[in-house]
Parts: structure tokens; C-alpha cells; sequence
């Protein structure tokens, strides 16, 4: 079987060559090309054809996030980005690779005991990244995120609306995720009339500034959900579960929990999904997007069991088709829809419940 081909891309000599060294090790992987800068990232990338590449995000002569930019706009290859994260500035700049079409982000070798795991971490995530089929990436070409905020998007389109009388809206996404959020709620009316919650699995110390990073890429307000506060009151607004909390609806509130993970994950779109449908039945609207595994597949079934609009991205705008793809094989998704036609529905379905409220 033909080892997977890595470009590691690094400006510091010593992680670059740790890089090498755990990848190296690994007989199912083969470093075919390093890289200290970003040019010489696109440069190597172009000659060399690798299946996956690891990049740093700050580095001399151009950034990590301009050659990912470039990257999926010209030669689309999986990119895993290996990041410190240690501030705001570049967890931002990590935010704006993911919406870029970098696949993955894992942190960097910290030098103490703790690497062995890590050792391991990287080379897990290299090569379920070198197996995601990316497709070229618009932001290189057309700027930042491919069009500017509150730009039209594709046609309305019909759903079948159950009850027609809606509470709230739930979203959930992993891999490929940051870009489709990003795209869905550029096509929602300003204001949305229903409270929209959201989960994305990016853990920590990645999290921490996403919600900061989206409030900020559309109309919409964004911020991490407080635990207590009436659900109600988020109509408007988008809500996320922050890092390594759950999120559910429960007597009228939004509660954050530590309760334990599904499926690897918390926050889990499962446990939010869940809660929507127990909480709201019918009047329940969820959404499955892009991602690795299968949260959120049983989820959505309950929001189905119980009467509520249920969507699922297809396979083939999904970065990953496998959290939706779980949900199309249970039954879960009343309708699956190409991105771009997702946020219309959202907001045709949110305006028809408005006109009728009036």
C-alpha cells in the first residue's frame, strides 16, 4: 500500500524537525518535503503533490493563512494545521484557515511528558486528513470568504413545514464546519426570528475565541451561551456551547452541563438536538452540517420522532459526509440540501412563521 505523502511546513528548525521525526516513524507515512516559510509551503506544495500537509500559522516572508488561502484556491491538498494557539491573534488567524478550507487543527509539541499522546494525536490526525477529498476553495480567488457580508446567496427553497410554528433552530457541525456556519447564516434574515443555537467540535485550547471570531464575519450576533439564561431571550441571536460544555434547552433555559461525552465529543450535537426535541417537539427546527463520525445522527431522528423540521447537508458540499451521512441512513433528515440552499430555507421557513405571527 503506498504511504501517505506529508509536506510539513514549520519556520522553527527544532518542531520542524520533531515534526519529521513522529511522522517518519509511522510506516504508513513518508515526509516527501519541508517548508520554513509560507511561499516556499505554496512552492513545494505545487512541485511535490503531497496528500496532506502540516502547517504552522505564523511564519516569515507570508503567513500560514495567506498560503492556505492559496493553497485551496490553486492545488487543493488537506491541510492540518499545527498551531501553539497561545494568543487571541492567532487563534483568529487559526479561525480564518478553517474557513479557508484547512481541514484540521491540532496543537503543538509542548516538551514535556505529555508528548507520547501527542506523538500519537498527529499521526492519527494525518491520516484521516489525507483522506478527505478537498475541493477548490473560493476565498483565494474572490477575498475573504468569497463575498462580502449580507451578500445575496442562492434562491429560496420550499420546505415541508410541519406545524409551520417554530421555537428555535439548532445547528451542528465538526469538520468543515467554521466555512459552512459562516455561508448559512450570511443567507439568514437580520434579525432571525427564532433563537439559533449552535455546536461546532473545536475542543480547547482552539475554541476559545470562535464565537468572537463569527460574531464578527456576519450581521448576526454571536456569543457563547450563559448557563440559565431563558432561551427566549436568544431569538435574534446566535448561541454556541463553548468548549468542553454541553448544551441543552430545559425548562424554558439554556444549561451548559460537564456531563460525560458522546461519541468522543463535548459539546455533543446529540445532546442538544436531543434536548430540542424534548423540549419543543414539533416546533423544533435542526440542522446537521459537514463532519467526522456520527453526532448529531441520532439527534436529529428525535427531532423527526417528534415532529420537528429536520435538514442534513449533502454529500457532495460536505468537507466530511459522515455526520450527515449517519442521518440520512437512520432516516433522520426530512430533506438534504446542498449548502448554499440551506440558509434560504432557514429563512424562508423563519419568515413564513413571522408573516403568520402577524
Amino acid at each position: 500500500m503506498a504511504k501517505i505523502r506529508a509536506l510539513v511546513v514549520e519556520d522553527s528548525l527544532t518542531v520542524r524537525r520533531r515534526l519529521c521525526e513522529v511522522l517518519d516513524a509511522d510506516p504508513e507515512i513518508e515526509v516527501v518535503g519541508e517548508a520554513e516559510d509560507g511561499k516556499q509551503a505554496i512552492e513545494r506544495c505545487r512541485d511535490l503533490r503531497p496528500d496532506v500537509v502540516t502547517l504552522d500559522m505564523m511564519l516569515p516572508v507570508m503567513s500560514g493563512l495567506a498560503a492556505t488561502e492559496y493553497i485551496m484556491a490553486h492545488c487543493p491538498t488537506p491541510i492540518l494545521i499545527v498551531s501553539s494557539s497561545t494568543n487571541r491573534g492567532e487563534l483568529l488567524k487559526t479561525y480564518e484557515a478553517l474557513a479557508a478550507g484547512a481541514v484540521d487543527v491540532l496543537e503543538k509539541p509542548r516538551g514535556d511528558a505529555t508528548d507520547a499522546a501527542w506523538e500519537e494525536r498527529v499521526r492519527v490526525a494525518v491520516k484521516l486528513v489525507s483522506k478527505i477529498k478537498v475541493i477548490s476553495h473560493p476565498r483565494g480567488r474572490l477575498g475573504v470568504l468569497g463575498r462580502a457580508p449580507g451578500a445575496g446567496g442562492a434562491q429560496s427553497v420550499e420546505l415541508s413545514t410541519g406545524s409551520g410554528t417554530y421555537r428555535a433552530v439548532a445547528i451542528g457541525a465538526s469538520t468543515g464546519g467554521p466555512a459552512a456556519i459562516v455561508e448559512i447564516l450570511r443567507s439568514l434574515p437580520d434579525p432571525f426570528p427564532l433563537p439559533l443555537l449552535l455546536v461546532l467540535h473545536i475542543g480547547e485550547p482552539f475554541g476559545g475565541a470562535f464565537a468572537d471570531w463569527l460574531d464578527g464575519q456576519t450581521r448576526h450576533r454571536v456569543a457563547y451561551a450563559r448557563d440559565g439564561e431563558l432561551a427566549a431571550r436568544a431569538a435574534g441571536r446566535v448561541v454556541m456551547a463553548p468548549p468542553n460544555r454541553h448544551l441543552e434547552v430545559r425548562g424554558g433555559e439554556l444549561h451548559l452541563s460537564s456531563a460525560p461525552e458522546r461519541h468522543f465529543c463535548r459539546p455533543s450535537v446529540d445532546v442538544l438536538f436531543e434536548s430540542l426535541a424534548h423540549e419543543y417537539g414539533a416546533a423544533s427546527v435542526a440542522c446537521l452540517l459537514t463532519g467526522m463520525g456520527r453526532d448529531g445522527a441520532t439527534g436529529l431522528l428525535a427531532v423527526r420522532s417528534a415532529g420537528g423540521l429536520t435538514l442534513a447537508q449533502d454529500e457532495a458540499t460536505s468537507v466530511v459526509y459522515g455526520m450527515p451521512r449517519e442521518a440520512a441512513m437512520l432516516g433522520a433528515a426530512a430533506s438534504v440540501l446542498p449548502l448554499a440552499e440551506i440558509g434560504p430555507a432557514l429563512a424562508a421557513l423563519a419568515c413564513g412563521d413571522a408573516n403568520r405571527g402577524r
